[in-house]
């Protein structure tokens, strides 16, 4: 059933303009959820474990949300090694979090559209 808004326009209540493309994409929302569990930041080691993500794909990834400002990639040294350290900026975490409001409204979507009758969503 399409509805209409107060000016007579068509309202769009499945389009989720609000998931964010950067986003979205599976890995990089694997890298985005590891490093908002861990707001001091993880080795670039971990985090690939813990996405289970190659060097490269794990780089690529890191790069677009390091330009999108959604990540921060300090390169250092610990103990005489370098190390590469990956962390949520503050923006990341807004980002993110704005996200998971519009995921959320998703679900809710999906299911009470599951839970209508049949009948009602033959209309």
């Amino acid at each position: 059933m399409i509805t209409h808004g107060k000016n007579g326009g068509i309202e769009h209540p499945f389009a989720y303009d609000g998931l964010d493309r950067v986003i979205h994409e599976h890995a990089r929302l694997s890298v985005l959820t590891s490093l908002v569990a861990h707001p001091r930041g993880l080795p670039f080691p971990d985090l690939k474990q813990l996405c289970a993500l190659t060097d490269g794909n794990l780089n690529r990834h890191l790069a677009v949300l390091e330009r999108a400002g959604l990540v921060a990639i300090c390169k250092g040294y610990q103990r005489g090694r370098a190390q590469t350290l990956c962390r949520i900026t503050a923006e990341g975490r807004r980002r993110y979090l704005d996200y998971l409001t519009v995921l959320e409204q998703v679900l809710l979507d999906a299911g009470a559209a599951v839970k209508r009758p049949r009948a009602a969503a033959a209309v």
